[in-house]
């Protein structure tokens, strides 16, 4: 009993060891490449075939499908990429992975001949090691310390084959062993027990590498390994699902089309093989694999079935979609980036159009998220929390995506008239994703009260919401106006801004008061105050919007002097609004 347990904690070694070398020379590899792995990526993906020999070659240096499928999904999520240029680079990160195999081939050279004998996997870890350590003490650029990382983690990946190696060498003859070599020859069997094996060490290469370890006992023949290695390209999916959570729909989507590629590739697997074994029967079903076997059958296999569904990712973005299709509330989260294509560019007239729609699909989130942000203040929830800090994200995203492509629209010989309604729109990017910002801070300010559970007083609640209500009204007519260019509906915006401001003052008035009496407490106070200052930073971005709409229409470009032109020359409009609105959002004494 002893010795199993000592031979299952040298085998447990040998691949935490394996682990963290693997690790460790794709960190290294990464900060070689100086992080641009990630940027080629997603630049070099415009197509299935680019993104599959992308994937393959990426893989293969940072030597794990799952480390670069879950950066796909991080792509993905970001918006930086898209779920069709996703799948090429999973397809070719399942072959590029197949690469570790390979190098662990290195280990098993001591019982060669000749010059074999040199290059054996004690001299090759040893030569390594020191030249690694080398460089990483004594490196003075940074080239020199990640190529030290990348010769440590080598050396101890290979440490680690050696150990798992030796540990299991004792069930060359263990019946015990050899008894269920036997019945995993059974193909489910076997694909079941690799599918456990790769989630269970979170990586295909590692249990590859295990695989070839236990194939140096001589117990394992074709028909065992073959449907595990089946098997762990399912299994290694697991960490790419972990991925999902938290990810947007497009974000899960990815993950799942990982899960979805390495099923479809099992597939293939079996009715491929078992089907044409049953006409041809192949000698080699029958042969007893070594590490070499191994690592051809696993890249053969890969290389295969990948290939093979290439042709079909159209096919595979529409199943990924049917399967976990929009909801109405991710439709609204969806940016309209599509529609800024650089080759509108050369028609000025339709790329305005389409950046005019993206520009609107803007003010129209942004207004969302003030909204949601203003109901968690009543009904806090950490799914609308969640809700707001994605839109906010979005958000970001115009600021950059729009912002680009209206300033290569402006030399793309647009007329005066769309030259100043895109000089209009730059600034009301950045008010846009302003109200979003600000959206977020009042999200912020919520879930910290709910997690802290403190509550404001009934009195200061209702003052909050009377606020709440106003900015609401603000945003809808800012937004309303800048969608139908209205200068006359928009400039109700100038009288309700002054009386939110005049309502936060008082509201300010009341709670030292209230303070004072003890009636409210200093924690609430402070959240309090950052709300009341978060709207009107709403109300102040809300007002600029509405001057830049009133630029166009009166050629004013002074908010202060327009506001003073403009309560002189229709005072009494301007003093029934101020009024109606104060009568509307009255402070309860």
């Amino acid at each position: 009993m002893s010795e199993n347990i000592l031979m299952a904690l040298n085998l447990l070694c040998g691949v935490a060891l394996f682990l963290y070398g693997m690790s460790s020379m794709g960190d290294g590899l990464k900060k070689v490449a100086g992080n641009k792995l990630e940027l080629i990526l997603y630049k070099l993906t415009n197509s299935p075939l680019k993104g599959f020999l992308l994937g393959t070659a990426v893989t293969a240096v940072i030597q794990s499908s799952s480390a670069a499928s879950v950066m796909v999904v991080g792509f993905v999520n970001s918006g930086m990429m898209k779920v069709s240029q996703a799948i090429g680079v999973i397809l070719g990160a399942n072959i590029g992975t197949s690469i570790t195999g390979w190098i662990i081939c290195l280990s098993y050279l001591d019982s060669a001949g000749g010059i074999a004998s040199f290059l054996s996997s004690a001299t090759i870890t040893a030569v390594v090691a020191i030249v690694g350590i080398l460089l990483k003490m004594f490196g003075k650029k940074d080239v020199y310390t990640h190529l030290g990382t990348i010769m440590l983690g080598f050396a101890v990946l290979m440490t680690g084959m050696s150990t798992m190696s030796a540990a299991v060498s004792p069930l060359r003859s263990n019946p015990a062993f050899i008894q269920i070599m036997t019945t995993l020859t059974n193909p489910l069997l076997g694909t079941l027990f690799g599918i456990a094996f790769a989630a269970l060490l979170q990586s295909a290469s590692a249990a590859v590498g295990v695989l070839q370890a236990l194939s140096t006992t001589g117990a394992i023949g074709f028909g065992a390994a073959f449907p595990m290695v089946l098997g762990i390209g399912v299994g290694a999916s697991a960490p790419v699902l972990l991925a999902a959570i938290g990810a947007n729909k497009n974000g899960q989507r990815t993950s799942f089309l990982y899960l979805l590629i390495a099923v479809g590739g099992m597939i293939l697997g079996f009715a491929g093989f078992y089907g044409a074994n049953a006409i041809l029967h192949f000698q080699f079903a029958h042969m007893t694999m070594d590490p070499f076997a191994i690592a051809i059958t696993n890249t053969v296999y890969r290389a295969v079935t990948m290939t093979l569904m290439l042709p079909v990712c159209g096919g595979l973005e529409k199943l990924i979609f049917r399967l976990l299709p929009d909801t109405e509330a991710d439709q609204e989260s969806t940016a309209e980036f599509d529609l800024l294509e650089d080759r509108f560019l050369s028609n000025p007239d339709v790329a305005y159009e389409q950046s005019m729609i993206v520009m609107n699909g803007m003010a129209k989130k942004a207004r969302k998220n003030v909204d949601r942000a203003l109901r968690l203040l009543e009904d806090f929830s950490p799914d609308g929390y969640r809700k707001v800090g994605e839109l906010e994200q979005t958000l970001n995203k115009y600021e950059d995506k729009l912002g680009s492509y209206l300033i290569k629209l402006t030399g793309a010989g647009v007329s005066e008239e769309q030259g100043q309604i895109i000089n209009k729109a730059l600034q009301a990017i950045s008010d846009f994703e302003k109200l979003s910002d600000y959206a977020l801070d009042i999200a912020d300010t919520a879930k910290a009260m709910a997690e802290a559970k403190l509550t404001f007083s009934l009195v200061a609640t209702d003052e909050l919401t009377v606020v709440g209500t106003a900015i609401e009204e603000m945003v809808e007519i800012t937004v309303r106006g800048f969608i139908e260019n209205d200068a006359k509906e928009i400039k109700r915006v100038f009288p309700l801004k002054e009386l939110v401001a005049m309502n936060c003052n008082e509201i300010k008035k009341r709670h030292v008061l209230r303070l004072r009496s003890g009636e409210c407490h200093t924690q609430q106070g402070l959240a309090l105050y950052d709300l009341l200052n978060d709207m009107l930073h709403i109300a102040d971005h809300c007002a600029s919007l509405a001057l830049d709409i009133i630029k166009m229409d009166e050629k004013e470009f002074n908010l202060h002097r327009f506001l003073r032109r403009y309560q002189e020359e229709i005072e009494n409009e301007y003093s029934d609004l101020l009024h109606q609105y104060e009568v509307k959002y009255s402070i309860q004494m």
